[in-house]
């Protein structure tokens, strides 16, 4: 009989110095790396990690803001030292499989039902980025059943060891994972720029507002210091309500709690109840519509166009001297959401409703027009270069994840 030919895999895209290396070659895991099934007899390791897909290992305490396991059920756990790889069969969006993370923050325990396993090599931060890829995807979704819980993946141990993996030359190996290591470093450190930001908008808004019980805000601008105490002003005499019927042609808009006004057609779902214009609200450009149920939870938004929105909406047509760009952060402020709910009608909060006539009645500490159009154009731009730093690192994980396929083989080849 003729002996079986080991298979090989060649990724798309290989650096320099390695285009005329022959292909990788594939091995199970179990030869090249050993699974761990140390057990915490004696409870001496009370830090209880946990393997999530969106973060990898975390402290369980600080994923879950609580404590899943404790002192009396821990000693059944898997210890799992620095450096090990930690399999969790729970399946999600994130990870259709289940995801392999490896341990980088420390020693502690694991729950049993996942599968712990230690390279030999303890150079092994390829496997770290190959176990990000979904080539070993495919393995893992034939020798596996779905559990007894319809969001586990049922594998044995060693079908699990038994996975096939790819072994590039050592060289190639740190090669890829330096560049992708790289990588990662520079959208954590854009990460934390945005972090930065973000952070800074809400201590300038603490700024620019007033703190409760006062009427004027810490930090003004030059030449709003001397325009004199914020002044509190009934909500009915800077809105009105427009009532006006939506007309064909329209592009139709929703109140999101996050995004303010957003285009319905960029939902993935259909609105039968809303397609006769007539059963809809016109909203001008620069009204201010807002969710009657969700107005509390800060559900409002300023129109950006003519548009029509649900008859479940109001509409504020703003009056002289009111900025619609202000109200809109305003209406957002942890103090104006609680007096939103408080003049709200419903005896619980999912049946809670803020009609017009309540709202007229609320009072706002509002300062002038002038000032009331520099804070929103401040915070507006504040807002554009947060988006921008967005932006960027979503673009630098999408470089990431197309450089991922190249570097890897694809996963219909493994």
């Amino acid at each position: 009989m003729k002996k079986k030919s080991k298979r090989t895999l060649t990724p798309k895209l290989r650096f320099p110095e390695f285009r005329d290396a022959p292909g990788w070659e594939e091995v199970s895991l179990e030869q090249i790396a050993k699974r761990t099934t140390t057990k915490n007899h004696d409870g001496s390791i009370t830090r209880v990690l946990t393997n999530s897909a969106e973060h990898g290992i975390v402290d369980q305490r600080d994923y879950f803001q609580k404590d899943i396991a404790n002192a009396g059920n821990i000693d059944g756990y898997y210890i799992v030292d620095l450096g090990d790889y930690v399999y969790n069969p729970r399946i999600s969006t994130l990870a259709p499989v289940g995801p392999i993370s490896r341990n980088n923050i420390g020693k502690g325990v694991m729950s049993p039902l996942y599968t712990v396993f230690r390279f030999e090599d303890e150079n092994s931060d390829f496997y770290q980025h190959y176990f990000k890829t979904v080539s070993w995807h495919l393995y893992l979704r034939r020798v596996s059943s779905m559990g007894a819980r319809h969001d586990r993946m049922s594998i044995t141990a060693r079908d699990f060891m038994a996975m096939p993996v790819p072994t590039p030359l050592p060289q190639e190996q740190q090669k890829i994972a330096e560049c992708l290591s790289s990588l990662d470093g520079l959208i954590a450190a854009e990460g934390r720029k945005l972090a930065a930001l973000r952070d800074h908008k809400r201590g300038l808004m603490q700024q620019l507002f007033p703190q409760p019980g006062q009427t004027q805000p810490r930090l003004r601008f030059p030449e709003c210091r001397d325009t004199g105490e914020w002044e509190e002003k009934k909500a009915g005499s800077l809105f009105s309500q427009r009532k006006e019927k939506g007309q064909t042609g329209l592009p139709i808009y929703s109140v999101t709690i996050n995004d303010g006004m957003v285009l319905r057609s960029t939902f993935d779902r259909n609105f039968y109840d809303i397609e006769d214009p007539t059963g809809n609200k016109k909203a001008h450009k620069n009204d201010i519509a807002y969710n009657m149920m969700r107005m509390w939870q800060g559900a409002c938004g300023v129109a950006p166009e003519d548009c029509m929105v649900s008859p479940a909406y109001v509409v504020l047509k703003p009056k002289k001297g009111t900025c619609p760009a202000f109200f809109d952060v305003l209406f957002r402020r942890p103090a104006i959401l609680h007096l939103l709910m408080a003049y709200s009608r419903g005896l619980t909060l999912d049946r809670l409703r803020l009609y017009f006539g309540d709202f007229a009645s609320i009072p706002l500490l509002v300062p002038a027009e002038p000032e009331q159009q520099r804070i929103a154009d401040c915070l507006s731009a504040l807002d554009t270069r947060i988006a921008a730093q967005a932006a960027k690192i979503d673009a630098l994980k999408q470089h990431k994840r197309g450089l991922m396929q190249q570097l890897f083989p694809a996963a219909e080849e493994v």
